[in-house]
């Protein structure tokens, strides 16, 4: 059959071709005593092709025509008819069949793909892998799952429930108490003043901290130094609602920066059940205009959640003639944010929020200091153990005054501690310490306050030998000196 006459007969309307056929079989069987052919079987076929035949009404008309002109010729041509529509009912199937095995064919194949990306890709959510820890021994805390997505930027923009439920036991709400004293005035008898002094506790701050680790007897929680600085009671509110005292095991005030721990022994084995320790993160892998998720204790009342994207890295700040090197988000970090969690869309710690940094005068920037600058100073921190009073190391000092900001800024010095003046015989006066020296490091550590020292010498045991950095005034200007001092132990006057 020609491609000129198979053309001719798709192009029919499926009525007027089973007419034909039909008339065709009528004639060729009153010609040749043939037994009429049922075309049952061959209309379904051509009813399902029907949609790819027809095309549009004049060519329908025209076909017709042509075709009652064929009709009055010899009844030998109309044979022909009859088996160019077979031949193309069996085109229509055989193109069917074809088809349909593509299909099937196709759709194998991407079943394997799907098959072959589950076993050589991702990982599935909520996967959790091995992550070291900071001061942990064997864990009795669980840890937070790395939540795993397969498309980021799809999955993380429009939910982060997942990262949220993941992370949320490992924050922690931190309350800061002072206490403060009230005086009540009253005359007693022969006319004499009486002076009643009563002491009451209020509370002076809230913010966040992030469960890092743990150690034998304690849950390890860091935060902002700023905010426990001053606290007479640390309270610590767990995910599960409960509320205990913390004590302080280390702090860096130049870095912002303190260790805080709840002993196992004022827990309860639900609290223990119900915390997680959260995973660290690479800040150094973070890029500009990745999702961030911010986790804090907003405003004091409670744990939410904010989300942005990473603004800058590396950005510049200078507070307190300090210098930090800060993460910079637009994720709304508000007061009582601060020492809460800066979070990447697997639900890592990639940085710790500060209120401290930000500026109340512009929005959409907040602060936040990198994990990865700040790994070894947390772990020193947390693996301080507090000394006896009769072990802890002397300097044999009187600081009059921390250098504030302030002072600092006037009178163009580094914040730290003012020594007003020096005992005689005492380990800082051997080691040539001066009144009048302002103390503004020791062994590598910044001290911007009395805290700062006090914090330092209560870890360090007597006997050792330290390095200070004071500032003296030379002439009109001070100069920096470099001394070494040996820590004596502590008199008994002043334990």
């Amino acid at each position: 059959m020609s491609d000129v006459e198979f053309n001719e007969w798709s192009e029919k309307p499926t009525e007027q071709v089973l007419e034909e056929v039909q008339e065709s079989e009528r004639e060729e069987a009153a010609s040749d005593n043939m037994q009429g052919i049922d075309t049952s079987e061959l209309q379904e076929e051509l009813w399902v092709v029907e949609k790819e035949t027809a095309e549009n009404e004049d060519s329908y008309l025209k076909e017709l025509e042509q075709r009652n002109e064929k009709a009055q010729k010899p009844k030998k041509k109309r044979k022909h008819y009859f088996e160019k529509a077979l031949a193309f009912v069996a085109a229509a199937v055989l193109f069917g069949a074809i088809a349909g095995g593509s299909f099937v064919g196709i759709k194998t194949l991407i079943d394997q793909k799907q098959e072959v990306n589950v076993e050589e890709g991702a990982k599935p959510n909520n996967q959790v892998e091995p992550t070291k820890t900071v001061g942990v021994t064997d864990a009795v805390i669980g840890t937070t799952d790395t939540v795993q997505v397969a498309n980021k930027t799809e999955v993380s923009a429009v939910d982060v429930s997942s990262v949220v439920s993941s992370v949320m036991p490992s924050v922690v709400s931190i309350n800061c108490y002072q206490m403060k004293s009230s005086y009540s005035y009253g005359f007693g008898f022969g006319g004499g003043n009486n002076q009643n002094s009563e002491q009451s506790e209020t509370l002076a701050g809230s913010g966040s901290g992030i469960i890092i680790g743990q150690n034998e007897n304690e849950v390890l929680i860091v935060t902002n130094y700023h905010v426990i600085e001053g606290a007479s009671r640390i309270s610590i509110e767990f995910v599960d609602g409960k509320s205990l005292d913390a004590t302080v095991k280390g702090t860096a005030s130049s870095s912002d920066l303190a260790v805080v721990a709840v002993s196992f022994g004022d827990m309860e084995q639900e609290t223990v059940d119900a915390i997680r320790i959260a995973r660290m993160g690479n800040s150094d892998e973070v890029q500009i205009g990745q999702m961030a998720i911010a986790i804090g204790n907003a405003l004091g009342y409670g744990q939410s959640v904010t989300v942005g994207y990473i603004s800058a890295k590396d950005r510049q700040i200078t507070i307190d003639n300090v210098t930090y090197t800060l993460i910079q988000t637009d994720a709304a970090i508000n007061p009582g944010n601060s020492g809460g969690a800066l979070l990447n869309v697997n639900g890592e710690v990639i940085g710790i929020n500060s209120v401290k940094y930000s500026d109340s005068s512009v929005e959409g920037m907040g602060f936040a200091i990198p994990i990865s600058n700040i790994t070894e100073l947390i772990e020193e921190l947390s693996n301080r153990v507090e000394l006896a009073d009769s072990e802890k190391g002397y300097l044999g000092i009187q600081a009059s005054r921390d250098i504030t900001s302030d002072y600092a800024m006037i009178f163009g010095i580094s914040s730290g501690v003012y020594v007003s003046s020096v005992q005689e015989d005492s380990p800082a006066e051997k080691g040539g310490v001066k009144a009048g020296d302002i103390i503004v490091e020791i062994d590598g550590n910044a001290i911007s306050s009395m805290d700062d020292l006090t914090s330092f010498l209560s870890y360090t045991p007597a006997g050792t030998e330290v390095t200070l950095v004071v500032q003296r005034v030379e002439g009109r200007k001070y100069v920096s000196k470099e001394l070494t001092v040996t820590l004596g132990n502590r008199p008994s006057e002043v334990q």
